[in-house]
């Protein structure tokens, strides 16, 4: 999945000249936590987010105090080494970086014209939807020998219950890596049956582990 598929492309900004008081009542009128800084262009030259303003005029969001520092322009606040993104990136790459950054939003630029803007909650229901946990199902956790061919065994098993894969996940075995954790959310809302089976097939089930089914 790309970043296009899933950024805001109604983007709310505002120019460097525009005041601190413009910044908040464009905030709560839009309920939004980031505004992207543009000029003339369209070109992106800065980024101002809630933290942002709360870090540099902790009393910005008491109007009746300080009322000059609400005057003041975004220019002087405005974080300008921006990270920003591609539309045509991938959202895992795109979600390593909000980790590794500690970002909440990431500008989408294309052409050097600011085309969208992708948030950390935007990341969060994404990864919700491609692990299909938004879905009624069931999740099972098998820990598998890292060798080609075991994903297309119990992928057998599964088509043979009759039950629809809603997401795969596989990451390491912290303990040895010789195998994989494989998580496998299907839609079946009663997976004892199917347990049983890949058990019996040789699997080994990490969760559920359900009463009255031996490992």
């Amino acid at each position: 999945m790309i970043v296009e598929e899933i950024m805001k492309t109604d983007v709310v900004t505002l120019y460097p000249t525009n005041s601190i008081a413009d910044a908040i009542h464009v905030m709560e009128t839009n309920n939004i936590r980031h505004i992207p800084i543009v000029n003339e262009e369209n070109n992106l030259v800065g980024l101002i987010t809630i933290s942002r303003l709360k870090e540099a005029l902790p009393s910005t969001f008491r109007t009746n105090e300080n009322p000059d520092d609400l005057k003041k322009t975004l220019e002087m606040i405005m974080e300008r080494d921006v990270i920003t993104g591609h539309p045509l990136d991938f959202v895992e790459e795109v979600a390593a970086i909000f980790y590794e950054h500690k970002i909440s939003a990431i500008p989408i630029i294309k052409d050097r014209e600011l085309v969208g803007i992708l948030t950390e909650t935007d990341i969060l229901r994404t990864m919700v939807e491609l692990t299909g946990a938004h879905q009624p199902g069931s999740q099972i956790e098998l820990r598998v020998p890292n060798i080609s061919g075991v994903l297309s065994d119990i992928a057998d098993i599964i088509r043979k219950r009759k039950a629809n894969i809603l997401s795969v996940l596989v990451y390491p075995d912290r303990q040895d890596e010789q195998y994989k954790i494989l998580v496998i959310r299907v839609q079946l809302m009663n997976p004892t049956g199917l347990i049983q089976e890949l058990k019996e097939a040789g699997h080994q089930v990490l969760w559920p582990n359900l009463p009255g089914i031996s490992l």
